[in-house]
């Protein structure tokens, strides 16, 4: 009977259950088997099967594929198309672009995937930018009436000539007249309004302010002239804002053309092929080579509600202005006679003076007493969003990705060349694709897309990504294939990781070249195979530089020195000439060569997805950091002997050391350690490149069906290989980064500290050895030797 004392919970006693079934341990036994049994197949049959191809016929997805890879790089060579090309290529340039203010553009190129049958989002990040308000460049003289002077009265100082900071309107280029082109203005400059006298600086390197200050040239609280040109523009205003000089003016010199020149008989654009008196070339002055992306967010993506850091040290604090060479005329003629002349200082002020027969002799002045210069800047800072596009055709293997991106903002309302002369291949390129897939296709790989915004203020886009995608990007990127100028010309050039270089001279074989004066020429026929290595400047930058996957940048420029019908034309970078008109006309009439760049890109994307064994070449690698190490003990040579040509042009980018450190004797023992690591690397690179030619040769026989073990072998072997290659590029990483550019965390690709876009080898190792800081040179030495060391045991498996 239950009462208050009855327990709420209580044991009630049953009969055990009735097996439902005799023989129950019997058939639990047996279930267990089968499972078992299933999951062998699986890993030991379907596993193996789906990964190797059976002769010739890649089966990625459990089943035979319907097109085979041959048939895969038909699809991606028949289907990039001249027209199409250009009808992309008239959409992104009809109307202004600029970075944060072309979601309408985002929206279009996301539809356009999609319509393909690719996968696309929109990812959005909350980035520092600024926006042109206003400008002025005015040059006043003082009147040298007496009585003005006397009474100091308000007409005392008079415009001489004020610049209009416009570009002409060309009749036959429609962009050029729209009512809301671009003004011209530098990414990231400072807002300021200041008057002072002015000094001409040559191409402003580090050297040629130091040639000035050795000169007894005064600097501080003048306005610096500068040609554009030898370094990134933003390094020209870094130094001058380092000396206290209070603003700068940067235009473009003809004489950098040459020989596509008015003096040498061609006409300017639109009626030739020279630079058009007007054009002016805008550009950010971020200071690229000590950190890209969102200078308020360094190391992290810029995502909504995030600390943001000072900009001290990272933007100018000086303002800047672009003007054209038209208007530089009458402010440079008022520097003649005052000052030192080119010839008074050195070779490198007599180079490419384009203006010498417009009256301009480049004195350096600084400016008579009787004329300032006044420069007004306006800018507005805000914290906007601007939006990257990202396409992705899922493959096989989970964690190996390739990645292809092109950036899509312009500072102009065109862009033809840079960057959507890339924009438009890139369409071509997920056309290709998407009709592959339409086929049957799947890859192997998966292929991620980008269409990134912001790249022309600094990397913006594709930086704030890889900061935010890092974790995953180091586990899973094979590599990384950049196209942003895809077409000025007809000059087939590339920069990458020594990683990609067979698989590129491979592929530029496979495509015909739209340049052929023999029938049946390829790409790789007409190339001079020089492959540069990376610097900056675009969005390899952050894959590369920053989290150590192997890049490559590749695409069509001018040929000045063959220029034939139009392929010399100068290219009228970040100009509103640089247009739709413009490319139609000159940059690649018919659009053959966006179409020859769409047809690289994609075999080359296809070759990383499709191959069993990824296709990257160790001992290319090895190669080129015996000749990185060479390069760099020239350094030390030619400490104390006659430097070549190239080393003294070189020098030109390079920090005055002010003192000493350390000892030199000792550097040059330290590098035997050097050379026994590198040799180290270069034998574990030859065996492993080996290794995966012949599992390829494997991979690619033809092996029955059930010798399920046999290709479960080929399988794990391959899969070990792969992973090797796919984090080789990570052990080249230092994670406390650069000396100064922390940032910048890769021992042998950098940008130079002073050049912002050129490449660097062993950057901290060569920065420490031209500041004469020895000591430091030996810690670098170290660093890249226990990198070197570790790549090699990564190859080795131990």
């Amino acid at each position: 009977m239950s009462n208050e004392r009855t327990p709420l919970i209580t044991t009630v006693r049953i009969r055990p259950p009735r097996q439902r079934y005799p023989h129950n341990v019997l058939r639990r036994f047996c279930t267990i088997a089968a499972s078992a049994s299933l999951f062998s197949l699986v890993v030991l049959f379907l596993l193996p099967t789906a990964l190797i191809p059976e002769h010739h016929h890649r089966t990625p997805h459990g089943r035979h594929s319907s097109i085979t890879y041959k048939e895969l790089q038909g699809i991606l060579l028949d289907t990039p198309n001249p027209l199409k090309a250009r009808e992309w290529s008239q959409y992104y340039t009809s109307g202004p672009h600029i970075a944060g203010r072309n979601f309408s553009q985002a929206l279009w190129t996301q539809k356009r995937w999609q319509e393909f049958g690719i996968q696309a989002d929109i990812v959005a990040y909350d980035t520092y930018l600024n926006y042109p308000l206003g400008h002025r460049l005015a040059l006043y003289e003082k009147n040298s009436s007496k009585r003005s002077v006397e009474n100091n009265d308000v007409d005392t100082w008079k415009v001489k000539f004020e610049a209009t900071l416009e570009e002409d309107v060309l009749e036959e280029d429609p962009t050029t007249g729209l009512e809301n082109r671009v003004p011209t203005f530098h990414g990231y400059s400072a807002t300021g309004n200041v008057t002072a006298p002015y000094v001409y600086v040559n191409y402003g390197t580090y050297q040629d302010y130091e040639d000035l200050l050795k000169a007894n040239v005064s600097l501080e609280g003048k306005i610096a002239i500068a040609r554009y040109g030898s370094i990134f523009r933003g390094l020209k205003v870094k130094r001058a804002q380092d000396l206290g000089m209070v603003g700068v003016i940067l235009f473009s010199d003809p004489g950098d053309d040459e020989p596509i020149t008015v003096e040498n008989g061609y006409d300017t654009y639109p009626k030739g092929p020279a630079r058009n008196p007007s054009s002016v070339q805008r550009g950010s002055v971020e200071f690229l080579s000590v950190a890209p992306g969102d200078p308020t967010t360094p190391g992290y993506p810029s995502k909504p509600g995030v600390p943001r850091q000072p900009v001290d040290g990272v933007i100018p604090s000086i303002p800047s202005i672009p003007i054209s060479y038209i208007e530089a005329i009458p402010i440079l003629q008022t520097l003649n006679g005052h000052g030192l002349t080119p010839k008074d200082i050195n070779k490198w002020w007599e180079k490419h003076l384009g203006l010498k027969n417009k009256g301009v002799d480049y004195n350096i002045g600084p400016s008579p007493d009787h004329l300032l210069l006044n420069l007004v800047n306006e800018q507005d800072y805000v914290t906007t969003p601007l939006w990257d596009v990202i396409g992705v055709i899922n493959g096989t293997i989970a964690d190996e990705v390739i990645v292809i991106g092109n950036h899509r903002d312009a500072w102009i309302a065109g862009g033809a060349g840079d960057p959507n002369s890339g924009s438009a291949a890139l369409v071509e390129v997920v056309r290709s694709f998407g009709l592959a897939i339409s086929k049957g296709w799947k890859p192997l790989r998966t292929i991620i897309f980008a269409s990134w915004d912001g790249e022309e203020y600094g990397l913006v886009g594709s930086t704030e990504w890889v900061e935010e995608y890092l974790p995953w990007l180091s586990k899973a990127n094979v590599a990384y294939i950049n196209v942003d100028v895809g077409v000025v010309g007809p000059k087939f050039s590339a920069s990458a990781s020594p990683l990609l270089n067979k698989a590129l001279y491979e592929i530029t074989s496979l495509v015909p070249s739209p340049n052929q004066t023999i029938p049946g020429q390829t790409v790789r026929d007409l190339w001079d195979g020089v492959i540069r290595t990376m610097g900056s400047g675009s969005d390899f930058t952050a894959f590369q530089d920053f989290a150590g996957i192997p890049s490559v940048d590749l695409g069509f420029g001018a040929d000045a020195f063959n220029p034939g019908v139009t392929g010399g034309a100068i290219y009228q970078y970040h100009s509103n000439y640089d247009s739709f008109h413009w490319m139609d006309t000159y940059g690649d009439p018919g659009f053959h060569h966006h179409a020859t760049v769409a047809q690289l890109w994609a075999l080359l994307t296809a070759k990383f997805a499709e191959s069993p064994v990824i296709p990257l070449n160790a001992t290319d690698y090895a190669v080129a950091l015996e000749e990185y190490i060479a390069k760099i003990e020239q350094k030390i040579v030619s400490l104390d002997s006659v430097i070549s040509i190239e080393e003294d042009e070189e020098s030109r980018t390079r920090q005055t050391p002010d003192k000493t450190t350390g000892s030199l004797s000792s550097l040059k023992k330290g590098f035997r350690y050097l050379h026994h690591a590198s040799s180290k690397f270069t034998y574990a690179a030859i065996e492993h490149d080996a290794l995966a030619a012949s599992l390829a040769e494997q991979a690619d026989a033809d092996i029955s069906w059930w010798k399920w073990y046999t290709k479960l072998k080929l399988y794990l072997r391959i899969r070990k290989v792969n992973t090797k290659y796919k984090l080789l590029e990570r052990h080249f990483l230092y994670q406390q980064g650069l000396d100064g550019r922390s940032w910048f965390k890769h021992v042998v690709f950098a940008p130079g500290l002073w050049t912002g876009y050129a490449g660097a080898v062993f950057p901290g190792l060569g920065e420490a050895i031209d500041s004469q800081d020895y000591e430091n040179a030996e810690r670098w030495l170290s660093i890249i030797g226990r990198c070197l060391v570790d790549a090699a045991l990564g190859l080795k498996g131990e």
